[in-house]
């Protein structure tokens, strides 16, 4: 009895080994295929880390380029807006200085018409004048060179409006 004892105890000793042995066997084999599917995620997340990264990349880019291309815009209207205020500037400056130095007279054309009984014509030529056609009255000095101030703001404010227009006009182009 002893005998069958030991052998039956040795042949589950045996089966126990080998259940072991396949228990531990499985529980590799299972782990490494685990292990690789992990790593197939983590490669597969890396990777669409990696293309949404360069995506960004490309998007800054574009958008730092469009921005530089606005920034070179800005910068050449603003040397036009500026070259176009100094000339309306200087233009006015002379014209000014022309009035003050008595160069230049301005004058305005009169309504001849009510004045004469609505046909249009001069009652009468002035002795000495050059000048045919319609009546003209000279301004005073001081009155001209005001005029002329009222008309250089008014242009420095087209020129103004003109700059902003083609601001807005470009920024909504390149949105």
């Amino acid at each position: 009895m002893k005998l069958d004892a030991v052998k039956w105890g040795g042949a589950l000793l045996v089966m126990l080994g080998l259940m072991f042995g396949s228990a531990w066997t499985a529980w590799t084999w299972q782990g490494n295929a685990y292990g690789q599917q992990l790593a197939a995620k983590e490669t597969a997340y890396q990777t669409e880390r990696t293309n949404l990264a360069n995506a960004n990349s490309a998007l800054i880019l574009a958008e730092q380029g469009k921005r530089l291309a606005l920034e070179q815009w800005l910068a050449a209207s603003d040397q036009a807006h500026y070259r176009a205020l100094t000339d309306a500037k200087t233009t006015q400056t002379r014209l000014r200085d022309h009035l003050a130095a008595a160069d230049l007279r301005l004058s305005v054309l009169l309504d001849t018409a009510a004045t004469n009984g609505g046909d249009g014509m001069q009652a009468s030529t002035v002795p000495g004048g050059v000048v045919h056609g319609t009546a003209r009255a000279q301004l005073d000095r001081a009155h001209a060179q005001r005029i002329i101030g009222i008309t250089g703001d008014g242009d420095q404010g087209l020129i103004a409006l003109q700059a902003c227009q083609a601001y807005v006009k470009e920024v909504s182009r390149t949105k």
